[in-house]
């Protein structure tokens, strides 16, 4: 499966959440890339559209593996087979944390301003994003989750390779992807136009959807 780009990909995703319609779900999109997708089915579905911003703890000296994740509320998943290997210390996780923390932070703020973050609670949750590689930073961002009590998580993407899509299923109540390619390199590989989102767009849609 081949998406133009991101908009397609959120009308196909929206053709398969239309049962939400109507019963006022909180769309959490992950920026910047998942919040065009998540622009598209809040369009169908209604309901509000927010963000959730989870980050990567690096390795120490591998920065581009992943230790884990860390989400907005402070919520820690840790991926404990490479923390063990690399006997990386508590210390190490809780100050990278603290870091990636304050980017959080730093990124809610130029997103969304001052504006009082949605409660959680007793919520039907959809997370949306373009597309899930490891699924390590999308971990975070359903702990988080589930640690403010939605009544309901739905983990809603384009497309995501069979074994990270089968390991985030047992995470949420519902899992929509539209495509599990055996083939999976990277998410860009099913996009015509996977061009970088940029800071604007991103607060631009937020102020559409939040008139």
């Amino acid at each position: 499966m081949l998406f133009s780009d991101r908009q397609e990909a959120g009308k196909q995703l929206a053709s398969k959440l239309t049962s939400y319609k109507g019963k006022n779900p909180l769309l959490l999109a992950v920026p910047r890339g998942g919040v065009p997708v998540a622009y598209e089915v809040y369009g169908v579905t209604g309901g509000s559209l927010d963000l959730v911003i989870p980050r990567k703890i690096p390795a120490p000296h591998y920065s581009e593996l992943a230790l884990g994740a860390v989400a907005q509320d402070g919520s820690i998943v840790l991926n404990e087979d490479i923390v063990d290997r690399l006997a990386v210390s508590p210390e190490y996780i809780s100050e990278e944390a603290s870091r990636q923390l304050a980017e959080i932070e730093r990124r809610l703020h130029c997103y969304r301003g001052e504006r009082p973050y949605p409660s959680l609670t007793g919520k039907t949750v959809i997370v949306i994003d373009d597309g899930v590689a490891t699924g390590a930073t999308l971990r975070g961002a359903l702990k988080m989750v589930r640690n403010q009590a939605a009544a309901r998580l739905v983990l809603a993407v384009p497309v995501g390779p069979p074994e990270s899509i089968a390991s985030l299923r047992a995470l949420v109540d519902e899992l929509v992807c539209l495509s599990t390619p055996a083939d999976f390199y990277a998410v860009g590989q099913f996009y015509k136009n996977f061009s970088q989102t940029g800071d604007r767009e991103v607060k631009e849609l937020l102020k559409k959807a939040w008139r």
